[in-house]
């Protein structure tokens, strides 16, 4: 590995999200490292042309001094080995460079890790994302951001380039991530209840494009099921967003609602509506797939 120049930002984790962010990045010109635990995705990500690196902690060597680590995997104990795991990043991290928490996550998790980079003199931004792959590849999805203003100053360039979305949610780390869970339950929500009503509407003999069409147009619709439903009613599910994500979100956001006293009643259903078709066989399917389940077991 060559570190003559270094790069700008390490990219950790390459799938269906962080793979479309570093494509953008490798095609808006700034210089990116890549560790991936897929070797597909890796040999994706350096065709694009991120410099290849074995580990987090190759990628982190390769930083500049006010480089990015961002990190794109699935969960909180992914995060955690990529941070301080045998070969993690912050091994070869250096005050005044940054992590950029991307994955969903808890909010009492973010700001443990927040408060451990502090502690080691590394910037956090909690900057959850919102929108699927599409969306990530041509900067039109959402960014919730939570950082102190000089971080926010400093790494601007970054996020415009990551997304023309970006909701500056507060300075303090964590709240990030309350707003992305928020979100997704409510996604979780909407999609839940698409399928639901179009398992409904396949049961009365309907013709499901054209109810779609009416929800889509009419009080009915959720950009959720107009994005998802197309595709499960053709069979496609392919993952772009696995079942076992909105599992993981709806029960992250119920466990962080009832934290604070509420009891969130819908969502908890959705959450046992994903949790339950995971437990069915759905889960490395298409989070589309609950439309298939819904029309197994209503």
């Amino acid at each position: 590995m060559s570190t003559v120049n270094g790069v700008q930002v390490a990219v950790i984790g390459a799938g269906n999200m962080g793979g479309a962010m570093l494509a953008r990045l490798c095609e808006a010109g700034w210089t990116v490292a890549v560790c991936d635990v897929d070797p597909r995705r890796q040999a994706l990500a350096v065709a694009c042309g991120a410099q290849d690196c074995s580990t987090p902690s190759d990628a982190a060597q390769l930083l500049l001094a006010e480089g990015v680590l961002l990190i794109a995997v699935i969960d909180a104990q992914q995060t955690r080995d990529v941070l301080t795991g045998p070969n993690g990043a912050m091994n070869a991290m250096h005050s005044g460079q940054t992590v950029m928490l991307c994955p969903t996550l808890s909010p009492i998790d973010v700001q443990a890790m927040g408060s451990m980079l502090a502690q080691h003199g590394l910037s956090c931004i909690d900057a959850p994302m919102s929108g699927g792959p599409l969306r990530a590849r041509d900067g039109s999805m959402s960014l919730m951001v939570a950082c102190e203003d000089g971080v926010f100053q400093r790494h601007v360039g970054l996020l415009n380039t990551l997304s023309q979305k970006i909701f500056r949610i507060s300075e303090r780390i964590g709240d990030g991530a309350k707003t992305k869970l928020v979100n997704n339950l409510l996604a979780a929500i909407n999609l839940s209840g698409a399928a639901e009503a179009l398992a409904l509407a396949d049961r009365l003999g309907l013709n499901l494009g054209t109810t779609l069409s009416v929800m889509a147009q009419s009080s009915g619709q959720s950009w959720i099921a107009s994005d998802r439903l197309p595709r499960a009613f053709v069979g496609d599910l392919a993952p772009r967003a696995h079942v076992t994500l909105l599992e993981k979100d709806t029960r992250l956001a119920v466990e962080m609602a009832q934290s604070v006293g509420f009891d969130p009643a819908i969502g908890e259903l959705a959450r046992q509506a994903f949790a339950q078709a995971s437990a069915d066989g759905w889960a490395n399917q298409d989070d589309a797939a609950l439309f298939q389940w819904m029309k197994d077991h209503r």
